[in-house]
């Protein structure tokens, strides 16, 4: 693994990004001791997307949803 100091390292960021992207890793020294290393990023997968219905099967909605609230709402509504 290549090793550059920081003054080459800044001078040839980009240089050394594309070639650290590609494969090629290197460490960064200051006055000849190791500091970093700078390695390329693994393939990250997005995390999965969420649809509607996920929880289908875990919940149940009754289907008079609003019969047992409908004496609340005509109060709240002064219907």
């Amino acid at each position: 693994m290549m090793t550059v100091n920081i003054h080459e390292a800044k001078t040839h960021l980009s240089r050394l990004v594309e070639a650290a992207a590609k494969g090629e890793g290197f460490i960064i020294a200051k006055a000849g001791k190791p500091m970093v290393k700078v390695m390329p990023l693994e393939d990250v997968k997005p995390a999965a997307i969420k649809r509607l219905g996920f929880m289908k099967g875990q919940i149940s909605v009754p289907d008079d949803i609003k019969t047992p609230f409908a004496k609340d709402i005509e109060e709240m509504f002064g219907l």
